[in-house]
């Protein structure tokens, strides 16, 4: 890397006040100055908090539409039947509760830059409205026939890994490619070496004008741990860390053993996730926990009705074994039987006879069919309550709500209105 750009780069992060100087970051910035003076479409990928949204300024602050609108969208964060309304406009009566005409973004941005967020989360119907606007400039508002141009730059970002969604189809392949026409990698805090250290100093200097308080600092080895933490939140993460220390610590040296208390304990020791199936969606950790849950309670009711069967059936038990084997190889607990050893003289079953040993009460059998019944409604209940508390903790704003609960914006929008939760 010659002077000249060396110095730009620093050029760069002192006026979008990005710090570090890990390669993969410095590549980064590189590429984006380099690509700032074209009208080339650019796919920005990274983490959920590594920081995606700075590169789409300086890519704008760097252009000729430099002195254009720029506007941020979070396309997981906008309902799916309203996403093509506000990127496009609609025209008056075009949909139930549409009473006057509305300029969409692409409209309002013309001249401009429009910087698409989590582009993976677009519905496929919005995408190819998209890729006409890429490939042609222009677009029809939702409701009207009139074609309608507009020149604006497209900079998107996402999360996750585009090919897989193309492979999945999920997201069109065409548009794919004609947003990737010059890729952008932003490396998580992980893969940025000392960088962690450097934007920890930083942090705790803000925090320290903003409470009026001594910055917090950390010993060597609380260095050498927070170096080896993963931070699946990355600067985010680290951030709202700091936050947490300044204020609630009070020594200002932080030891590796009060660090210790803030960071999760769980996040190192969690399964990796085998290669999924071609046709399978991408789980997170809180979607495989939930998945476990769910296959526990089946197994449970399963266990329940059975039990309800033996207590109340008067048919031969060995039918209600034979019925219910299968049940019993899937959880492990027996070897899976033919009908011919279920009949055998020689294999006798040990089972309550439901004729001889009946000693239950109707009372007994009716709070067995109501425990399956409610324990349906466990997991929906505590769902419900983990939705509140994480809108309650981020004072209603659903983009960081969602954030803490490791799903998108989206769902959570569809998980509010399931529930009937009040979140304004």
């Amino acid at each position: 890397m010659n002077y000249h750009v060396d110095s730009e780069i620093q050029s760069v992060k002192q006026r979008f006040e990005i710090i570090g100087s890990s390669p993969q970051l410095n590549n980064a910035i590189r590429v984006a100055i380099q690509v700032a003076p074209t009208d080339m479409s650019v796919l920005i990928s990274g983490e959920s908090g590594a920081g995606k949204e700075s590169f789409s300024k300086i890519i704008h602050s760097l252009s000729h539409r430099k002195h254009g609108q720029f506007i941020a969208i979070n396309c997981g964060a906008i309902p799916e039947g309203t996403i093509d309304s506000e990127l496009f406009g609609h025209e008056k009566g075009a949909f139930t509760g549409a009473h006057e005409s509305r300029k969409g973004y692409f409209e309002v941005t013309d001249g401009g830059t429009i910087f698409l967020d989590e582009i993976g989360e677009m519905p496929v119907s919005t995408q190819a409205r998209l890729l006409r606007v890429l490939e042609n400039g222009e677009f029809i508002k939702v409701g009207s026939s009139k074609v309608i141009k507009s020149d604006v730059r497209v900079i998107a970002a996402t999360n996750v890994d585009l090919s897989d969604a193309v492979k999945s189809g999920k997201f069109r392949e065409d548009l794919f490619y004609r947003l990737n026409t010059v890729p952008i990698m932003v490396p998580s805090l992980r893969d940025r070496g000392d960088d962690v250290l450097l934007l920890f100093r930083k942090f705790a200097v803000d925090f320290s004008d903003t409470y009026h308080i001594k910055p917090i600092t950390l010993t060597d080895e609380a260095k050498a741990l927070i170096k080896s933490f993963r931070f699946p939140g990355n600067i985010r993460q680290l951030k709202n860390l700091v936050e947490q220390m300044s204020v609630l610590e009070m020594e200002r040296e932080i030891s590796r053993e009060k660090l210790a208390k803030y960071l999760p304990r769980t996040e190192s020791n969690l399964p990796a996730l085998l290669e999924k199936s071609k046709n399978s969606d991408s789980f997170s950790e809180r979607d495989i926990l939930y998945k476990i849950l769910f296959e526990m309670r089946q197994d449970v009711t399963e266990m329940k009705k059975l039990i309800h069967d033996i207590l109340k059936d008067d048919r031969s038990r060995t039918e209600i074994l034979s019925r219910h084997e299968r049940l019993f190889h899937d959880m492990g607990s027996l070897p899976a039987k033919s009908e011919q050893e279920m009949s055998d003289e020689s294999y006798e079953p040990l089972v309550i006879n439901p004729v001889e040993n009946d000693n239950s009460t109707d009372e007994e059998i009716e709070d067995i069919t109501h425990e399956t019944e409610d324990d349906s409604l466990s997991l929906e209940k505590k769902e419900k309550e983990m939705i509140i508390m994480a809108l309650k903790k981020n004072n209603n704003k659903r983009k960081y709500a969602a954030q803490d609960l490791g799903i998108s914006e989206r769902t959570l929008y569809r998980k509010i209105k399931q529930y009937e939760i009040d979140s304004e």
